[in-house]
């Protein structure tokens, strides 16, 4: 199944580790929706743009990400954590993650495993 085309919103803090997300998000075919940084921007982004899925860092410095996924969820968009941070509140463990650093195969798994929950418009 091919990614080309996939919309991920990307939210990511930390500037170094976007633009490597950004760069394999690319080279797998998929278009970068943002990326955004707080979730006041992710929650602008995602009201204003067509998303197919959502990648999730955690720990957006002072703020958690938890607020977007509960907002995805209720949107039924697709979403996964990709984190470095280990403890998940209990009421997201059971969304999928890949824990940093991750390689980009990995991303390409995951990514394609979600896509079948993507909902046609």
């Amino acid at each position: 199944m091919s990614l080309r085309g996939l919309r991920v919103l990307l939210v990511e803090d930390e500037i170094i580790v976007c633009m490597d997300l950004e760069d394999m998000l690319r080279d797998l075919g998929c278009v970068v929706v943002g990326p955004a940084a707080r979730v006041h921007q992710a929650l602008s982004i995602i009201d204003r743009e067509p998303i197919d899925l959502a990648m999730l860092d955690i720990n957006l410095g002072c703020e958690t990400s938890y607020p977007l996924a509960e907002r995805l969820a209720a949107l039924g968009i697709p979403h996964f954590f990709s984190t470095g941070y280990s403890d998940i509140e209990p009421a997201f463990r059971d969304r999928p993650r890949l824990q940093k650093p991750f390689s980009e195969a990995q991303l390409s798994t995951l990514l394609t495993s979600l896509q079948g929950a993507v909902h046609s418009p």
